[in-house]
């Protein structure tokens, strides 16, 4: 019999907040992190905001020498899987056997700002070149570093599937654990790609807004939705088996209950309209959770304000769920708020729906305001809502066709 698995601890660093807890009370609330690119120039590119982190100070973690070797993604990192396993009690001596302890932290990007602080000083020479560029760079290098700093010394799995990268990474620590490979999981995703290559990339791409109005410029499921904007920072999860867990006295945020994962073989950046992918993804999961849809369902959808995925997304939630559950439902997109954060993403969003099950309020959908036929289910528009989830459902779509779908259940159902 599969063991079952909990969350216990959660750290974060966002566009909304510097931890867990102030990423989840702005999201509660409604607040806008995105704004005016202040990292760079952006008056030569046609995409002028961004979600970035704001204020991120990671002295009280590393050392100014520690953190000129470190790229600002594996920084973040660092940072929230502190913060997490503080929140799980297992920061600090022996409360899990290292080698009963992994690390399954991705980042779709890697270390972007390092490369090309390096390719500029090439110019200059190759000696010029610095020896930490490679492990600075490689997308691996935040769960190493998570694994050096908390002696992780079991299985260790840097996922990389662009958007869907910290779902999956997620979903992939649910199976370890409950086929007996681990105890608990540092798990999640980091990204720090807000440079001008990559903003100008995504933007040549279409994929991106170019509404220069903060309030506007993603608003998920709104028919004047054009584009996503970029986000960045960390979300990590410590995910435990339960039993374990309870008998330590962890207080448990929600239990990871089900899993999907399916590949569209469609297109490199468009979802498939069909949404055969993301259907086949959450029918996955919530058959392996084996959840009654009568005991209510929140949906943090992927969201991403973009007019292919918001409208394939709806069907895929009706195909899915059924029309009635589909109805019935509880959806927001919390990206509204955080940008999107790419690797990051899913954690953050897993991180929301283990919150909302938990206090029983479900964050909103800021910015809509203008329905779309298309898209027709209750996406929670401008305010939070109280609603007394029973479980929750998590999907991420990546470029490259990935999809990832979780579900949560709440802390003593089931």
């Amino acid at each position: 019999m599969q063991r079952r698995v909990v969350i216990t601890g959660i750290g974060a660093v966002s566009p909304v907040g510097n931890t867990a807890t102030a990423s989840w009370e702005a999201m509660r609330a409604g607040a806008c992190g995105i704004g005016p690119i202040t990292s760079f120039d952006a008056q030569g590119l046609q995409v002028h905001v961004a979600a970035e982190v704001k204020g991120f100070d990671p002295s009280p973690l590393l050392s100014p020498a520690e953190a000129r070797r470190i790229d600002p993604f594996v920084q973040y990192a660092l940072v929230a899987a502190e913060e997490a396993m503080a929140d799980a009690g297992l920061g600090e001596g022996d409360a899990v056997a290292p080698e009963r302890l992994g690390v399954y932290v991705g980042s779709g990007i890697g270390g972007i700002q390092t490369l090309l602080a390096n390719h500029d000083r090439m110019a200059a020479g190759p000696r010029r070149v610095s020896p930490f560029l490679i492990p600075a760079m490689i997308s691996n290098m935040a769960a190493g570093q998570i694994a050096i700093r908390h002696k992780a010394q079991g299985p260790s799995l840097p996922v990389v599937t662009a958007c869907a990268t910290s779902t999956h990474a997620v979903g992939e620590a649910l199976r370890a654990i409950g086929h007996g490979y681990a105890d608990a999981i540092i798990a999640g995703g980091s990204e720090a790609a807000i440079v001008p290559l990559a903003v100008a990339g995504f933007d040549n791409a279409r994929a991106l807004t170019r509404n220069p109005d903060p309030a506007s410029a993603c608003r998920p499921f709104d028919a004047r939705r054009d584009g996503f904007v970029m986000g960045e920072g960390a979300a990590i999860l410590v995910l435990e088996e339960r039993e374990r867990a309870l008998a330590r006295g962890a207080h448990v945020y929600a239990e990871v209950a089900g899993y999907g994962s399916t590949t569209d073989a469609y297109h490199i950046t468009s979802p498939d309209p069909d949404a055969a992918g993301i259907v086949r993804a959450i029918r996955l999961a919530v058959d392996e959770a084996g959840m009654d849809p009568s005991e209510g369902l929140y949906v943090n959808a992927h969201g991403t304000s973009t007019p292919l995925n918001d409208k394939s997304e709806t069907h895929g939630f009706k195909l899915a769920l059924g029309e009635g559950v589909a109805r019935s439902a509880k959806v927001s997109s919390t990206k509204s708020m955080t940008g999107h954060m790419l690797g990051a993403t899913g954690a953050m969003e897993a991180i929301a729906c283990a919150k909302a099950l938990e206090e029983g309020i479900i964050p909103p959908t800021i910015g809509l305001a203008e329905a779309d036929p298309d898209c027709d289910l209750d996406y929670t528009p401008g305010v939070a809502a109280p609603f007394e989830a029973g479980w929750a459902l998590s999907t991420s779509l990546g470029f490259g066709g990935h999809n990832a779908a979780l579900v949560l259940r709440a802390h003593g159902r089931g």
